[in-house]
């Protein structure tokens, strides 16, 4: 059986690694060239050029396709591969708008009954900036592109100043090329993510994880894809798990079945417990990023015969490994997430065949017998040890390996977990 995996970075190395049983018959497309260490065969075609992709699945008689990132199933890469009678994993653009439009959610969320933050939506600068003003508008509050943004358009503001800026940025700019805002209220709590397998109606969720999404460490500075990842949560409870699988998962895809959107895919909860309970910050509808690159390891079977298994409106058998903990550090450029330097040198492939952890790789490219960088995140380490305690000294040891002078990563991944 021949699997094509659609995507570039960590997550589709992450998705691939958990399909290793039959490696030699994953394609990952375009994928990039740090993947082809674990033996990935890549394929030099775009996420967005369907044609070529469609033509690739049937040539290479592709038993089915995974997407990875968000952009292609927003754009219809599922309907697209339907029409041609190929097998595809992901949600079609219809139910993609999930991701795609935050106030398409929003109104989901309010049929299903399901609490998420309070909202508004505004298409005009000026009445947008008039809302910032308003003495009603109590801060801190949060601004969010009605759109993709890959993780970056989301920003907590203090005052007003601060979301005059983002406001004029977002509207007048069209920063991320939305003509949308969400501005909601913030709320506090401990955030954490839940996945799920999700075929019409029937679901299968994840462990949890907790993405850092600062770029600093502490939690501070703006909002990146992901520093990085621990998965589970410690100081999330069992009950807590099963409320939100009950409270939210639940009735969000019995909602999707009554509303006649057809979803066979992953869907992706960003959840937080508040003192008022669990509410829903965003849904996306594929794997999260980099939580896939901790949570999949700890899956038992193998991911190909799961999503074969769904694809044939079966019921998959699924465990997960219960015992210790998973933990991953992302590694970024210097100058991510607004501008980040390219064509670093990051050092030599050996040197990262030296390693003794998993490596999931992103934006990286070869040259002669090294490795340099070419977008904003690199490359993710991840381990699984008996205690966070035990999964930070290793990875941070590890760390001394590589060349890590064109790069910066946080020291703090998975301390607020506990």
């Amino acid at each position: 059986m021949k699997i094509l995996v659609v995507g570039s970075g960590a997550r589709e190395h992450a998705i691939c690694n958990a399909m290793s049983s039959i490696k030699n018959n994953i394609f990952c497309a375009p994928g990039n060239d740090g993947m082809k260490l674990s033996g990935i065969n890549t394929v030099p075609i775009e996420e967005m050029a369907f044609d070529e992709l469609v033509n690739f699945a049937i040539a290479e008689n592709i038993a089915y396709t995974i997407v990875g990132p968000e952009a292609p199933l927003v754009a219809g890469i599922v309907d697209f591969f339907e029409a041609h009678g190929l097998k595809i994993f992901g949600p079609n653009k219809n139910a993609a708008q999930i991701e795609g439009s935050k106030s398409f959610t929003k109104k989901l969320l309010k049929l299903a009954n399901i609490p998420t933050a309070n909202y508004q939506e505004f298409f005009d600068y000026n009445e947008a900036n008039k809302f910032l003003k308003s003495k009603e508008t109590n801060y801190p509050i949060v601004v969010k592109a009605d759109g993709l943004a890959s993780g970056k358009g989301v920003y907590i503001v203090h005052d007003f100043s601060e979301g005059h800026k983002i406001i004029s940025n977002l509207l007048k700019d069209h920063k991320f090329e939305t003509d949308k805002v969400v501005i909601e209220e913030f709320l506090d709590g401990e955030e954490f993510s839940l996945m799920a397998f999700v075929n019409n109606g029937k679901y299968y969720p994840m462990p949890i994880a907790q993405d850092y999404k600062k770029l600093c460490e502490n939690d501070e500075g703006p909002n990146t894809g992901g520093m990085g990842a621990v998965c589970p949560v410690q100081n999330i409870s069992d009950s807590t798990y099963q409320l939100a699988v009950d409270k939210v998962i639940k009735p969000f895809v019995e909602t999707l079945a009554e509303e006649n959107i057809r979803y066979t895919g992953i869907l992706y909860a960003g959840l937080i417990k508040t003192i008022n309970g669990i509410k829903v910050i965003e849904f996306n509808v594929r794997f999260g990023d980099p939580e896939t690159e901790v949570v999949l390891p700890r899956l038992k079977n193998n991911l190909s015969e799961v999503i074969f298994s769904i694809l044939n409106d079966d019921d998959p058998e699924i465990e997960w490994d219960d015992d210790g903990i998973n933990l991953g550090v992302f590694v970024s450029s210097k100058g991510y997430p607004e501008k980040p330097i390219l064509n670093s040198d990051l050092g030599t492939v050996e040197s990262f065949e030296n390693v003794d952890c998993r490596l999931n790789f992103a934006s990286v490219v070869q040259q002669n017998e090294s490795l340099y960088s070419n977008g904003g995140r690199l490359y993710l380490l991840s381990d699984h040890a008996d205690s966070l305690i035990d999964a930070q000294e290793k990875l941070y040891s590890e760390f001394k390996k590589l060349n890590t002078e064109n790069v910066f990563y946080r020291k703090d991944i998975g301390k607020n977990s506990i």
